[in-house]
């Protein structure tokens, strides 16, 4: 059996005290592109500062690049334990865009060329690519027509890591909105809809309920730091973030320009607007297990567009969340059949996903000292 030392049962339940601590905030939801008001649409976002550094390549030193290693960190392509960044093209951050590059299946340069500085500039889930030396995501391209059942393709999903699911037996999961949200009913629409998504493809069904506390999945919307380690950017940058099975922890980046209805075909040029439902679909994956894919096309790909909507599950997304939970025993249609290329346990992690299993055992030994 694990045993847990009392410093980190102690340090475990501060960190659980202050997650919860976080002031909420309202978010902007706007029921379409065309209601968002001028006021709200940023001249520019978090990372477009890094387009300055379009050509840099290693050897150069150039103002803004301690910046990048510090996204790179944050997404897990640097070490963690490197704290003072200089402006120099080190061999650092030319292996961490070499993995980028390959992550996303790009030319693998190690230059910042135009793709890649275009994905670098996206907007993207808060959840790291890689976790402690080891990529979330298969790079290298799908092979096949993955749009057909018949047709063997190469899989591209992954896991947290040790493969946390919610458990066995455990098919009916119930969520709920932190109450000082005020989450409208129209944007629990979207929620609902969400989790049906993933419902049509495994045996879990998903229920709201009203009290918070007792919810297998809580979902709050906050601006800024709030005190689970991986603080929000504003607008664009990081859009939200979930931890691993159990937790059921779902945060959404509340200065977002959050839009409902998701119709952008004949809507202006938005940069700043953000479909709900398409975020919502990919952190439900997180939140169920799944990790980061390298398949643009997958609902876990780790970034999207804004002014873009994409919430059909591939089979990509099918295959990975169906060797989490099997297929829905209610479903006749035909399923995809996949081969994993060098298929994973360990996968695109929240910065404090790994160590979440340790940290709810280490509160449920102090619950009763606490009480």
């Amino acid at each position: 059996m694990m045993k847990i030392s009392p410093l980190f049962i102690i340090s475990s339940s501060v960190l659980f005290v202050a997650l919860f601590s976080a002031t909420p905030t309202s978010a902007h939801f706007f029921p379409n592109i065309t209601s968002i008001p001028k006021s709200l649409i940023p001249n520019t976002t978090a990372w477009d500062r890094f387009n300055k550094l379009a050509g840099c390549e290693f050897g150069q030193k150039l103002d803004g690049l301690s910046k990048l290693k510090q996204y790179f960190q944050r997404f897990g392509y640097i070490n963690q334990s490197f704290l003072n960044f200089t402006d120099d093209f080190d061999d650092s951050l030319e292996s961490a865009i070499k993995i980028y590059q390959q992550n996303f299946n790009l030319n693998a340069t190690g230059q910042l060329d135009g793709p890649t500085l275009q994905h670098i500039t996206r907007p993207r889930c808060g959840n790291p690519d890689i976790v402690n030396g080891t990529s979330s995501m298969n790079s290298g391209k799908a092979a096949g027509n993955t749009t057909s059942p018949n047709i063997h393709t190469v899989a591209h999903y992954s896991f947290f890591p040790g493969r946390p699911r919610w458990p066995r037996g455990k098919t009916e999961l119930t969520y709920a909105f932190l109450p000082a949200n005020q989450v409208e009913d129209v944007v629990r629409t979207v929620f609902a809809n969400a989790f049906g998504r993933w419902s049509e493809v495994t045996p879990l069904n998903f229920t709201e309920t009203s009290s918070y506390n007792a919810a297998d999945i809580k979902i709050g919307i906050y601006s800024g730091d709030h005190n689970d380690g991986e603080p929000f950017d504003g607008v664009l940058g990081t859009l939200a973030h979930a931890f691993s099975p159990p937790s059921g922890l779902l945060h959404l980046d509340g200065d977002e320009n959050w839009v409902i209805d998701g119709d952008f075909l004949n809507a202006p040029s938005l940069a700043s607007a953000v479909d709900l439902e398409s975020v919502v679909v990919h952190e439900i994956g997180h939140l169920l297990g799944l990790g980061h894919s390298s398949v643009e096309e997958s609902i876990m790909y780790p970034s999207i567009a804004s002014v873009t909507r994409k919430v059909e599950l591939t089979p990509d997304d099918i295959q990975g969340i169906q060797v989490l939970y099997g297929s829905n025993p209610n479903s006749d249609g035909p399923q995809p059949t996949l081969t994993p290329s060098n298929e994973k346990d360990s996968g695109g992690s929240h910065g404090l996903t790994a160590s979440w299993v340790l940290l709810t055992a280490g509160l449920l030994l102090l619950l009763p000292m606490i009480l």
